[in-house]
């Protein structure tokens, strides 16, 4: 009789995604850009900002995120401002496309989360992100970024109305995502 083999760690990532009409259209821009252009690296993930690198512990310790997570966001609700993640510009760079977000209120909460969160299986440190964008494309080909500019400017409005909801994902194996929680942040 053998011994079972050690299984995989958890690969997770805690994100901020767009609920609402804005969500509505990232999500018509990238089945509309992937039908016309092919497959670019934005499609690999659901739409989202980005607060963590991913982490890696067991599955057993995903419950320890969760109530982390939950209760950075209940502490962070208190001091949430009236607009708590602003949408600064839908920019259009030589390699990347994507709405540019400014949101320190987002920034606090997720480096609370990564204080008070403890789990003695994690593989590796929470990293805190700092650029705060949500790509609508990135990894296409060059000469297909002046069109891809043109239809997201054509199909994603930044002022439509939006909410956010924070999230803790999983990326599975086959290059699914099961999300584990969630919960509103900007209502």
């Amino acid at each position: 009789m053998g011994v079972a083999p050690a299984s995989s760690p958890s690969e997770l990532i805690v994100y901020a995604c767009p609920a609402g009409p804005l969500a509505a259209q990232v999500a018509s821009f990238y089945a509309a850009s992937r039908a016309r252009f092919g497959p670019n690296s934005a499609h690999a993930y659901p739409p989202h900002i980005t607060l963590t690198g991913f982490f890696h512990d067991d599955a057993e310790s995903i419950p320890r995120y969760l109530a982390a997570l939950g209760a950075a966001r209940e502490r962070a609700v208190a001091a949430r401002p009236a607009t708590p993640v602003t949408i600064r510009e839908l920019a259009f760079l030589d390699t990347f496309h994507g709405l540019l977000i400014d949101s320190p209120w987002l920034e606090a909460l997720a480096a609370d989360f990564a204080a008070t969160v403890e789990s003695p299986s994690r593989r590796d440190d929470l990293r805190l992100k700092s650029w705060l964008h949500l790509s609508l494309a990135y990894g296409f080909r060059p000469e297909d970024g002046p069109a891809l500019a043109d239809m997201a400017a054509s199909m994603v409005d930044v002022s439509a109305p939006v909410s956010w909801e924070l999230r803790l994902y999983e990326r599975l194996s086959d290059g699914g995502w099961a999300c584990h929680g969630e919960w509103d942040i900007t209502a």
